[in-house]
């Protein structure tokens, strides 16, 4: 269907009455100024809001970094590792303790058993109790001396073997062509070669 060029003005003239220009007007000025107070209101709740975010990000931050655990600090596992060599250092050095401890009493019980030891032998007399030969004492002590006396079919000494330092064995007779001082620094530098 055709629309009437007629027809459209003729519902144009009728509604002039109807439109008022000035009522629209002031209600478009009214509106456009609602718009601008809505726009600078939200364009401040923004301002704010990305001012609030700033600082939240701040605090956000902060609490990162205060919840982040120090390099000084060791990690948790790091942290029972050391905690469990810790105990076992604990239980080897328990360990040590006790066998030092059993030691100790073993040292004890022994240095007792010679102390009542020492006691027994220093109140008795061995030279009492035996009778000492202090000729074969003599002999003993010469022998150790590195001096061996040989004895001829009389019991006299007619030689003395004579063992150096040096390891070498000297042979000494005994004649009445030297005095007896003259035997002994010979055999006693004999001794000493």
């Amino acid at each position: 269907m055709p629309i009437n060029i007629k027809d459209t003005v003729k519902a144009i003239r009728e509604m002039v009455p109807i439109i008022d220009p000035e009522d629209d007007y002031l209600t478009i000025a009214a509106a456009e100024e609602q718009m601008a107070m809505t726009h600078d209101a939200r364009q401040k709740d923004l301002h704010d809001a990305h001012a609030k975010i700033k600082q939240l990000a701040r605090v956000l931050e902060a609490a990162r970094t205060s919840a982040t655990r120090p390099s000084t600090i060791p990690s948790a596992e790091e942290h029972a590792a050391h905690m469990n060599d810790l105990d076992a250092t604990r239980l080897s050095l328990a360990k040590a303790i006790n066998d030092a401890e059993g030691a100790l009493a073993g040292k004890e019980a022994e240095l007792a058993r010679l102390k009542e030891e020492t006691r027994a032998l220093e109140s008795s007399d061995p030279a009492a109790e035996h009778e000492l030969d202090a000729t074969a004492l003599r002999l003993a002590m010469y022998k150790g001396l590195g001096f061996e006396p040989i004895v001829d079919k009389e019991g006299r000494i007619s030689k003395m073997l004579v063992r150096a330092e040096s390891g070498d064995v000297h042979c000494v007779k005994f004649d009445s062509h030297k005095s007896d001082d003259e035997y002994a620094q010979l055999l006693w530098k004999l001794s000493c070669s």
